[in-house]
């Protein structure tokens, strides 16, 4: 099925061209008078050099004036084999419709409110025959039969028109559209770049792009520049401020260049308060007694990152290479990468 896109916006025209698979572009002179356009030859020109098949309008009062208008266009520089000329259903749009496709033109019969409108533009040789299934919708009649009816009509008689649906309004339109075996669609950007979007699949990728970065970016790869370090011959205070400083709830404590003597958090210095009061504000950070603190070294992969904090239900892992600590992997980082819920 080719698949058009209904517009002359041209930011969406060029990102829908993005997509690398628009079969061509409609217009309209309404889509034209909306955006403004008042020069209408130029933009049709411009038109044409972006998408890979025009269908453009070609009015008139007698065929002769619809052919007139036609070779006028072509003139401007389009090419006949991408350029297909629209017109609308009537007497005079049949016979204009004829008269252009017997010198090859291509043309579309649009407008198509019933069966017998699309019976007379297959009968001249419409190239596209272009019923508006929003619009018949909106008026109470039952559209899709119509297109069902237009389909048949085309593989019965094997006549060589496609069935364009048309004045798609969202995505079901598009559904039908597959479903019933029409051979064209032309849909609004909004519409068409809405098609590939589902909440499962959303879901679905996430997950994968969860798993791979734990299974294969490293820790030393997100983590902080900041690597808040105290000396045993700090006291409190500049730990309390080199935390703040590296907003970390912790700082690593060194002696003897880099060799770790431990963690201490920001959950210790509330419990040492709670403890022994304000006076401990003035105690060196050697003063205190540590734990073995929970370490990670720098080429672990997140996947064990995640499996540690879970494990120990901490807010901070202390990261190492060459057992020297290097900073501070803080488990709300990974919870912004949507590894950690």
């Amino acid at each position: 099925m080719e698949l058009y896109l209904d517009s002359v916006d041209f930011k969406e025209i060029e990102e829908a061209i993005k997509l690398g698979i628009i079969s061509g572009l409609t217009t309209t002179p309404t889509f034209m008078h909306r955006e403004g356009i008042t020069d209408i030859d130029a933009a049709v020109v411009k038109l044409s050099k972006m998408v890979p098949v025009l269908q453009v309008e070609a009015l008139g009062d007698t065929s002769a004036e619809v052919l007139k208008e036609a070779e006028r266009l072509l003139a401007l520089g389009l090419d006949r084999n991408k350029t297909v000329f629209k017109i609308p259903v009537s007497n005079v749009g049949i016979q204009s419709c004829k008269l252009l496709r017997d010198k090859g033109y291509l043309v579309n019969v649009h407008l198509i409110y019933t069966l017998n409108q699309a019976y007379m533009a297959m009968q001249a040789g419409a190239t596209y025959v272009c019923p508006l299934v929003g619009r018949l919708q909106d008026q109470g009649h039952d559209a899709l039969l119509l297109i069902k009816q237009c389909v048949d009509a085309v593989n019965h008689y094997g006549y060589k028109t496609k069935i364009m649906f048309s004045s798609v309004r969202h995505a079901e339109h598009v559904r039908n559209a597959i479903t019933l075996g029409v051979h064209t669609i032309t849909i609004p950007w909004s519409v068409m770049k809405k098609l590939t979007e589902n909440n499962f699949t959303t879901l679905g990728t996430e997950q994968f792009i969860e798993h791979t970065k734990l299974m294969t970016v490293k820790v030393k790869e997100v983590l902080s520049a900041a690597n808040p370090v105290c000396k045993p011959t700090d006291t409190l205070l500049d730990a309390l401020v080199r935390m703040t400083d590296s907003k970390f709830g912790a700082v690593s404590v060194i002696e003897n260049g880099n060799k770790l003597k431990g963690v201490f958090t920001d959950g210790d210095i509330r419990r040492h308060l709670k403890e022994s009061g304000k006076a401990i504000m003035d105690k060196k950070m050697g003063d205190f007694t540590y734990k073995e603190p929970v370490t990670i070294n720098a080429d672990a992969l997140l996947h064990d990152a995640v499996a540690l904090f879970k494990k120990n239900s901490i807010d901070n892992i202390l990261v190492l290479e060459n057992n020297a600590p290097i900073g501070f992997l803080d488990i709300q980082d990974l919870v912004k990468m949507g590894l950690i819920g």
